[in-house]
């Protein structure tokens, strides 16, 4: 009869003890739904960017060919190069330029063009600052051809040269070239705002040259 007690007690011990450890993998189970919903949230909302769009990879370039867009710090600097003085450079350090056939501020490089001259973009809205020694006015314009927001610099559209692989390069200064029937001639851009000096036009050089169907110098 004892024996029958001491057998009753010890399974109702045991269901208790089961019950107990079944309401503990309950809760440890909740906790880790809990804890692994945080973690999607926080991984969610670092991989889109403003307003829930998806955050652009690469530098978050727009187009083939176009430069990261600058959204903070500084857009232009002034650097000293020899032989041309005093010129903007972009937040990299590379040469900027802008053509003749755009002082008034039209743009006439698209297609083809952005193939070899990359506008100077920034983030739309952005509030723009320039470098110490630049005396022209910094401003912007909206192309319509592929949406990108474009520096300006005293209404000169600006770009980077394809074929300047580093800061203080000048492949693309005085130089000439034609796309869709429009012919250009591109010159650095002096920091002091003053208008480009005439030279020599120049064509690729040191093993450098445009791809013989992009209408270069036709």
């Amino acid at each position: 009869m004892f024996r029958n007690a001491e057998a009753s007690g010890a399974t109702a011990r045991s269901r208790a003890r089961s019950a107990i450890a079944s309401r503990r993998a309950a809760l440890s189970g909740l906790a880790s739904l809990a804890v692994a919903g945080l973690v999607a949230a926080c991984g969610g909302a670092g991989g889109a960017g403003y307003g829930g769009q998806p955050a652009q990879q690469g530098g978050g370039q727009q187009g083939a060919g176009h430069q990261a867009a600058a959204s903070h710090g500084l857009v232009l600097s002034a650097r000293k190069l020899a032989g041309v003085g005093v010129v903007l450079v972009d937040r990299s350090g590379k040469t900027v330029y802008s053509p003749q056939q755009e002082a008034h501020g039209k743009i006439m490089c698209t297609g083809s063009c952005l193939g070899f001259w990359i506008p100077v973009s920034v983030a739309a809205g952005t509030k723009l600052q320039a470098g110490r020694g630049l005396a022209g006015t910094l401003g912007t314009i909206h192309r319509s051809d592929d949406g990108i927001t474009q520096l300006t610099y005293n209404g000169r559209p600006l770009y980077t040269f394809r074929l300047d692989q580093g800061p203080g390069q000048l492949h693309g200064n005085n130089f000439s070239d034609q796309f869709g029937g429009t012919s250009f001639t591109w010159h650095v851009v002096a920091a002091s705002g003053a208008a480009p000096s005439s030279g020599q036009s120049g064509k690729p050089g040191g093993g450098y040259s445009y791809p013989a169907s992009g209408a270069y110098g036709n």
